[in-house]
Order: structure tokens, then sequence, then C-alpha cells
């Protein structure tokens, strides 16, 4: 649409769930794939062989270290939280504060063997990692590389980032790296205010909210996501100025049970309504980006 249609839009409101909420930026995201080499024999002596298994179990533990760990003096690990402190993070920790620290969660794993009674010769991990501001696709690789575990099997671990070619419905194919940028916008950028302006027009300046996004009405009106959308390639990709409001709860995304209460999507729609009529483009500047990872 961007590249080929041409099509640049002044400002995108994203509709995914909110909580009542005006969002004006969320973690970015990346898709890390870990493979190991072992080497099989029969499963009677496994001494023979090298467990490709055993090598991934530690590299799995340092993983969920890596996530867990604080990131004092006593930590070998330091974990993704000292993003957020100024040592680790001294041009962008304010902004990490903001959207909340990274994380990484193992969240596929594959395993080739001769049979179920052989040491298995290659094992293969996928890894969620989603990303604050001040992280980038190379330093979040290069932290994988860098634990214990892959430091000791050194030559048999590969760390890269997955690629996606899946043919579109049309059957075009756009190879592009499986890594979405982080972005946030500035609180009183002009299309930010916009949707501000409209909902306290209409409902004042606190979130109104469905039940179950109850929990969230103190929140303060303008905040950010915890998961990721599509602005994370139309802003934190492509620079297009997003800003989130739309119907459900954030918690509820995709789960078999999700639930949209119809007073939500009425709100919601009002708000989109009085949002673009308020909306003042001559208001509009070129620093409505607040941080913007990039490509």
């Amino acid at each position: 649409i961007y590249n080929k249609d041409k099509i640049v839009p002044e400002f995108v409101i994203s509709t995914e769930p909110t909580d009542g909420g005006i969002y004006r930026g969320h973690r970015g995201r990346m898709e890390i794939r870990v493979d190991v080499k072992g080497i099989s024999c029969h499963g009677s002596a496994p001494e023979r062989g090298d467990n490709a298994i055993y090598k991934m179990a530690d590299i799995i533990a340092d993983v969920r270290s890596l996530n867990e760990n604080g990131c004092g003096e006593e930590d070998e690990i330091k974990g993704l939280v000292k993003m957020l402190e100024p040592e680790y993070n001294p041009d962008h920790y304010e902004d990490a504060r903001f959207l909340g620290r990274g994380t990484c969660t193992v969240s596929q794993i594959f395993y080739t063997s001769p049979s179920r009674c052989a040491v298995a010769d290659s094992c293969s991990i996928s890894i969620d990692r989603r990303m604050t501001a001040g992280e980038t696709w190379e330093s979040c690789l290069e932290e994988i590389r860098r634990l214990p575990s892959c430091k000791k099997y050194a030559d048999d671990v590969k760390v890269s980032m997955y690629m996606y070619d899946r043919p579109s419905w049309t059957g075009e194919v756009y190879e592009t790296e499986c890594y979405f940028p982080t972005w946030i916008n500035k609180e009183n950028a002009a299309h930010v205010q916009a949707l501000a302006d409209a909902h306290r027009a209409l409902y004042g300046d606190r979130r109104q909210s469905s039940p179950s996004s109850a929990d969230k009405r103190n929140r303060p009106l303008i905040d950010k996501w915890t998961f990721s959308t599509n602005c994370v390639s139309i802003q934190g990709r492509y620079g297009i100025p997003c800003v989130g409001f739309g119907p459900g709860a954030e918690s509820q995304a995709h789960a078999p049970n999700e639930v949209t209460y119809k007073d939500d999507l009425v709100r919601c729609a009002a708000v989109y309504v009085a949002a673009l009529n308020l909306y003042d483009s001559e208001k509009k500047t070129d620093d409505a980006t607040q941080f913007r990872a990039g490509k």
C-alpha cells in the first residue's frame, strides 16, 4: 500500500482495544530464532552423541533469566529491566519507562532426531521479543548471542531474525524482516489532541470503559498499549502518525471468550466522528513523533 500504491494518509486511528484510553505509542517487537547443532547416536549409549536438546535447555534457561532477572551486580545475566535505568539506556530511559520494559519468551521449540530412541541432532526455538525504547533489532540479537550458554556452545549456535515471505491473498510475496519498530507520539501532537478534545467534549477527562476494563478507569486518558498493533509498520516503519482508540479490553484481545460491549462501540464511533471534525491540519507539525526506532 505504501511502497507501491503510494497511499500516505495524514494520520491513522487504530481501533484496536484501548480499555477506554487514547493511546499514543507502544513497544515494538521482533521474532528471533536460535538453532543448535548436536550429534545423533543410539539412545542406548547417549554419551556417544551430543544432545542438541540438552544444549537448548541451557539456552532456554538463560532466555528466561534475561526476562526475569534484575540488573544488579549480583545478576550475571542482566535482565531486560535494565533499559529503564539511565546507566544502561541514557538517551531513552524515560521513554522506556513510559512504554514499559522489554520482554522475551520462548514461543516455539523444534527438534530433529533419527527416532524416539536416538539422541537429537538439532534443536531450534522461536523467541517472541518485545522491544522498548532504546533497543534495536541488532542489540536484541547480540543480547541473545552473549548469553552464557550461547557463548559456551559457540560454533554450534546460530541466532537470527525470522523473515516473513508468506504470499498474500493475491499471491503477492513481499519479503520483509520480522521486526516491527517501537514508536511514541508526543502527547500534544495534533492528531492525538484531536481525539483527546473529542473525548473531553463528549465524555470528559476520565476513561469511559466497559465492565471488562473497569480496573483501567483511573489510568491516564492518554496512555499506551502493552501489546503491539499494525502501527509498528504504519508509524514505526513508515513514519505515518498513529493514535489508538478502540472498543474492548486489551487483556481480552484474541482470547476465545473475547467480549465487546455495544456501549463501547457507540462511544468509539462518536469520538471518531468528532475527532475528524476537530482535527486541525494547520496545527500539524513535523515533530509529532517523540520516539521511533525506525527500520
